[in-house]
């Protein structure tokens, strides 16, 4: 009989020490949203003193596999407010192979909210867009916020990088920049679904600020070695034991 799985959803772990490293965790559960259907990559923000979910998830009376949605949260694990979704995939950008708007992150700066968000199948198609809404305005109206119809991050094949996304961001060490945490592969061939090539490698770039907001630029080539012909795993009998990535 074939194993069936439920589908992901989102969970909460709280840490009761105050090192996050010490064995003190507790799970205070799921995520419910009112659409049961599969859900994940949330991240949450706190802007002026309201925190909020984002987070995509598939709606099955949308085509597509998943979009993306805000709402206000009454404390970390429960949302207190009905979800609005802020986008779906749409322009053809984000509609290669599937159809998915997912791996939103927040990004603040001056007076603007920005949210970076990840489009199309996993492959060389993947890569980031952006939603803006101005600080102050009402961040649970769609209408707050604009959507680029272009890519603001992709494949650059000068550079020998594919299918950059489902980026974070962070801080330099001096707090003077703000750098953006994506993954990506150095090679294009793929056998089977880029979903499961173990190869998308996290590396890190620095966000350019202009008068008309993040610049992303370009992924940079790599410099450290990274897997990009020969066995991927040793044969050791797990699950993708002998898988091969060969490089086109």
């Amino acid at each position: 009989m074939p194993l069936t799985y439920p589908p992901p959803c989102m969970y909460v772990l709280e840490s009761k020490a105050a090192d996050p490293t010490a064995d003190e965790w507790v799970e205070k559960g799921q995520i419910k949203t009112p659409i049961d259907s599969f859900s994940l990559d949330a991240t949450t923000e706190v802007i002026d003193g309201v925190q909020y979910l984002v987070w995509a998830q598939k709606d099955p009376a949308i085509e597509g596999n998943s979009n993306l949605y805000i709402a206000r949260m009454k404390n970390p694990w429960t949302l207190d407010s009905d979800p609005v979704m802020l986008s779906k995939p749409e322009y053809d950008w984000e509609c290669i192979d599937f159809l998915v708007n997912e791996g939103p992150a927040f990004l603040l700066h001056d007076d603007k909210v920005y949210i970076t968000y990840s489009a199309s199948g996993t492959g060389v198609p993947y890569a980031v867009g952006l939603l803006t809404a101005q600080r102050g305005s009402d961040l649970l109206d769609p209408k707050s916020w604009s959507k680029a119809e272009k890519p603001v991050f992709k494949t650059c094949d000068a550079n020998g990088q594919y299918g950059p996304g489902h980026n974070s961001f962070t801080k330099s060490e001096d707090d003077s920049e703000d750098l953006m945490i994506y993954h990506a592969r150095n090679y294009t061939h793929i056998t089977g679904d880029p979903l499961f090539d173990p190869n998308r490698h996290a590396r890190v770039g620095v966000v350019k600020w202009t008068a008309d907001g993040p610049d992303f630029g370009v992924p940079q080539p790599d410099t450290l070695w990274t897997p990009n012909t020969t066995d991927i795993l040793p044969d050791d009998g797990g699950p993708l034991a002998g898988t091969r990535v060969d490089q086109a």
